[in-house]
């Protein structure tokens, strides 16, 4: 984001965390141990962590000619992964929640490119791609309209590009030529082959004894504009990255089981989580953010105010009960959560970013009999956990969610 100051060279998860815990507190958000500790023993938790902690959505069920064509395109899922603040829309338009929305774009965009159409996702056709096939892409193209009376001729009324649809689709089209230029300008193919050079100088720092990492990540923010998710809070720069990492992540856990990989594999599991707008909403939900004495400048004690319902946090932190065989959840309109100005989301996801270092600290020196498990889980599987176990539960899937428009970083 314009404005905000890249982190000191090598120093990129060293910002993440210091910046999101720093913005915590001076928001005043407050994270207790007896929260932390009461999620973590909750059945919610201790039923479901196993079966959802790797379950990022990211598994490209495709055919791919190369393993260079396979990374690009999960690269560029990577880069696209956005949107979220359009949730309640998309679902209205589409019966399909963001994400699924940016995945099934994406695969329409790989098949099309693969019998016959131009290359999308090569450099020079991100770099060119208009608004009008991302619309077609994905299947939106008789829902980004929107009708105003006529100037001049009572009771007729102008059809006109626009509504929050055609803002997805101007978000998508934007970060495709934004991404194809910078591409295109550093002499690159696509962006499989930039994140794969990226990828080389991480393993080359590691046989030195760096980390790769954080190599990787510096690599991937500095040269690609749509990985540059920070921006600054009463001032100060908070630095979340979530597109960035998640790459490296999404890299690790297709490559990592193959031992002839040409990808470099990098070690993943001490990265900060992939904060979007799912995990800090959850965690407010689930009574491990509190934002009750929040700062309220900011305008945050008043965002949820059904999370201080002591009920509601009982029957949150159970087991899920079994689902209805009946309800068709994926055309379910979920309820609009909170529309935040950018301060806003920026502390909250730091907020989160912050909330799941002490989760993961605190599960390793928990002392339960039973429990000894917690001592092993990283935060990307935590991450894991929280999002997908928000789409796993009927309860959950009805929590509302904060929302930001027109970010093209989560």
């Amino acid at each position: 984001m314009s404005g905000v100051p890249l982190p000191p060279s090598g120093e990129y998860l060293k910002a993440v965390r210091e910046s999101s815990r720093a913005a915590r507190i001076r928001a005043n958000i407050s994270i207790s141990e007896e929260s932390i500790q009461r999620f973590l023993l909750s059945p919610a938790f201790t039923t479901t962590f196993d079966r959802l902690r790797h379950a990022h959505g990211m598994t490209l069920p495709l055919n791919f000619p190369s393993v260079i064509s396979e990374l690009n395109v999960l690269s560029v899922l990577s880069l696209l992964n956005f949107a979220s603040g359009y949730r309640v829309p998309l679902h209205q338009a589409t019966g399909r929640g963001a994400f699924d929305n940016i995945r099934a774009f994406v695969f329409s965009a790989y098949i099309s490119s693969s019998t016959g159409a131009g290359d999308y996702f090569s450099a020079r056709g991100m770099q060119e791609i208009p608004e009008t096939t991302v619309a077609d892409l994905m299947r939106v193209t008789d829902v980004i309209h929107t009708e105003r009376p006529h100037e001049s001729i009572p009771g007729v009324t102008v059809g006109e590009l626009g509504g929050p649809v055609w803002e997805v689709v101007q978000l998508i089209a934007n970060t495709l030529r934004e991404t194809g230029e910078a591409l295109v300008k550093g002499g690159y193919p696509d962006l499989g082959s930039f994140v794969l050079e990226a990828l080389k100088e991480g393993e080359k720092a590691k046989k030195t004894g760096g980390d790769e990492a954080e190599v990787t990540l510096e690599r991937l923010v500095r040269g690609i504009p749509a990985f540059q998710d920070m921006a600054l809070v009463k001032g100060r720069p908070v630095y979340c990255f979530k597109k960035a990492l998640l790459t490296l992540h999404a890299v690790a856990l297709r490559f990592g089981g193959s031992e002839s990989s040409s990808v470099p594999i990098p070690r993943t599991s001490h990265l900060p989580i992939f904060a979007d707008n799912v995990i800090p909403s959850l965690l407010i939900h689930l009574g491990v953010i509190d934002l009750s004495s929040a700062d309220p400048a900011l305008g945050l004690p008043q965002l949820f105010p059904d999370a201080r319902n002591p009920e509601r946090l009982q029957a949150l932190l159970a087991a899920a009960e079994p689902a209805d065989p009946t309800t068709n959840k994926s055309r379910e309109v979920p309820k609009e959560g909170p529309l935040l100005t950018v301060e806003q989301a920026y502390v909250l996801r730091a907020a989160a970013i912050d909330a799941c270092e002490l989760i993961v600290d605190t599960a390793k020196g928990l002392e339960r009999n039973g429990f000894s498990w917690l001592k092993s889980i990283t935060l990307p599987e935590l991450d894991a956990w929280i999002w997908a176990v928000a789409k796993d539960r009927p309860d959950y899937r009805k929590l509302e969610r904060f929302a930001l428009r027109n970010s093209p970083y989560f």
